[in-house]
């Protein structure tokens, strides 16, 4: 056996495993592949953009040191650029909507990072995430805003390293790859890095209740329609890692059928993951499906297993979260209590 060593820390960032998924396999009746995010040092998808995003200001020479790095996020994104940052000796702000796990409020503060908590709101209003952290970039002397959802280094970051990883690693044999989107840099960028390898690879968009992006694409209206309880996916706009996403097929799957797959993963195949990983196996299963039916022979689909499910022990492995939020409760949970 073989081991790989790394002279630096952000080396392992990225070439994360790709898993068989049994179940969703079966289920599917073809076979379905995760990408195992959960094993970057961050422990989810968005190290990759971090390092992407903090690396392009260094060589641009936005980022000075000594200076800060400021970003709004859900959590994942924030934790991957304090990470980074402290590895490359910059500071970190972290602006974060406070209905987030507690998991994620905990780790950013245990990281270094200066947490700021907003109330949720819609893009438009002034005191979004987004806009909050634009603002204290402006005024935070050598400070950079990293701009995950409009800035494609994001994008570049899969372009570059997740899609070529997933071409290796099923040997140039792909037939459709999805996952949801949150900034977009995701889907956009392995959709692109893909497609430059095979045009006939079908690239689908899975969307959570309460995006907009499923209608824009079905029928090229930005519409939302109901909600969800998915950290960090969902979108209502078009962001510039989404401009050019070569979209081919979408489908949008409820939080039930998500905590389906998160339920059966863990307790069928030992993977805790959250709900954003639950959503979009159930849409690479509807891939996988919908290719079997147009006659294409033994197709191999790949998705993004995007963070731990231990960043979520306060809600989607709670019982009293998930009764107050109308999901099932996992039978093991029982009539559990935090109380």
């Amino acid at each position: 056996m073989t081991l790989t060593t790394h002279s630096d820390t952000l080396d392992l960032i990225g070439n994360t495993p790709l898993v068989l998924l049994k179940g969703p396999s079966e289920a599917a009746g073809c076979e379905i592949y995760g990408k195992c995010e959960f094993a970057n040092p961050g422990a989810s998808v968005k190290d990759r953009a971090a390092l992407w995003i903090i690396r392009d200001a260094m060589a641009r020479g936005e980022l000075k040191p000594g200076g800060t790095v400021v970003e709004g996020t859900a959590g994942n994104t924030g934790i991957g650029i304090a990470l980074v940052a402290n590895a490359l000796g910059y500071k970190t702000v972290i602006v974060m909507p406070d209905n987030q796990s507690r998991e994620k409020m905990d780790t950013l503060r245990a990281l270094g990072a200066e947490l700021v908590l907003v109330p949720p709101t819609k893009f438009a209003n002034p005191g979004h995430f987004v806009h909050t952290s634009r603002r204290i970039a402006e005024e935070t002397q050598n400070a950079v805003w990293a701009n995950q959802f409009d800035n494609v280094a994001n994008r570049r970051a899969h372009i570059e390293g997740t899609a070529p990883e997933l071409w290796a690693q099923l040997e140039g044999r792909m037939d459709g790859f999805t996952c949801a989107a949150g900034t977009g840099g995701t889907i956009a960028g392995v959709g692109l890095g893909l497609k430059a390898e095979d045009e006939n690879i079908r690239i689908a968009l899975t969307d959570p209740h309460g995006a907009a992006l499923y209608n824009y694409f079905a029928n090229g209206e930005l519409k939302a329609e109901g909600s969800s309880v998915a950290e960090g996916i969902g979108q209502g706009r078009i962001t510039a890692n989404l401009e050019g996403a070569p979209i081919d097929t979408q489908f949008r799957i409820s939080d039930k059928e998500g905590m389906e797959w998160v339920a059966k993963l863990l307790r069928e195949e030992g993977l805790c993951l959250g709900l954003s990983s639950g959503i979009n196996v159930a849409g690479a299963i509807a891939l996988g499906q919908q290719l079997l039916a147009e006659r294409r022979e033994n197709p191999r689909i790949a998705t993004i297993l995007c963070d731990t499910g231990f960043r979520y022990l306060s809600t989607l492995y709670n019982a009293d979260w998930l009764r107050e939020k109308d999901l099932p409760v996992f039978d093991w949970l029982g009539s559990a209590s935090s109380d």
